[in-house]
């Protein structure tokens, strides 16, 4: 299902949920008693609503970040491999081909096989990182004949360390787990204690008061869809693309 039309459902059946609820309880609780408990229910909403709003706005920038990291760190990766290919093209044969044809490889094993693994939270194995320490490898072994040589040979070590760093920190953020369960339950429960304290308050119209509620839950839903959706940067709504990966293959031809 597509991710709007996904939290379009998630967030119209909360507010229909939410509405039934404070009709209910507008129907069968004494509104009387409820007007008297405005001023007190309202105090604890404001303290509640405050610190939900905050927690969410935390978790939900964290996540923002991360993804921009994601992205960001992918071209890094991938910029380095060309990099490491291209300081390497100063190199004898047959090490600068099978180092060239080797960057290559490591570049569709991203692209073909571990980012589909990524975007379904699976381990990537250990493919990538074999291909990578060949990489190194080869840049070693390879035979420099003067000093321009040896500088290129250590510039292009470099690119590969950058690479796999990067390459490090990617696999990380997928191995992560996104949000624990702890920030979930926190976030889950100050919601609903957020929703309930205005099924407290009480007035002469019973509409305005259903709307109020429907608005709240339908709200505090789609932070937690975003949330939700934002846990994975390499999936969801959101998903980082191996753009990065396309470009490297196509300047590593």
């Amino acid at each position: 299902m597509n991710v709007f039309v996904s939290g379009l459902v998630w967030v119209a059946g909360a507010a229909l949920v939410a509405a039934c609820v404070a009709y209910l309880v507008r129907r069968i609780g004494a509104t009387e008693g409820t007007v008297e408990n405005n001023e007190a229910a309202g105090q604890v909403f404001t303290l509640v609503g405050g610190l939900q709003a905050v927690l969410v706005a935390f978790v939900l920038i964290s996540l923002f970040d991360g993804a921009s990291a994601a992205e960001d760190g992918s071209y890094t990766e991938a910029d380095s491999v060309v990099a490491a290919v291209w300081a390497a093209d100063s190199l004898p044969e047959p090490a600068r081909v099978e180092i060239a044809k080797t960057a290559r490889s490591y570049a569709r094993t991203v692209l073909e096989d571990e980012w589909p693994r990524m975007r379904d939270g699976r381990p990537v194995g250990d493919a990538g990182w074999q291909e990578l320490s060949d990489l190194r490898r080869m840049v070693a072994a390879a035979p420099a004949r003067d000093e321009w040589t040896v500088d290129q040979k250590s510039e292009a070590s470099e690119r590969l360390w950058s690479a796999y760093q990067a390459r490090q920190e990617r696999l990380n953020t997928v191995t992560s787990g996104g949000v624990n369960s702890v920030v979930w339950f926190a976030l889950v429960a100050g919601a609903l204690m957020s929703l309930a304290l205005p099924l407290l308050f009480g007035g002469p119209r019973p509409l305005t008061h259903i709307l109020i509620v429907s608005t709240l839950a339908a709200t505090m839903t789609l932070l937690l869809f975003a949330t939700h959706e934002l846990q994975n940067p390499y999936s969801g709504g959101a998903a980082v693309q191996p753009a990065a990966f396309v470009s490297a293959l196509d300047r590593l031809r």
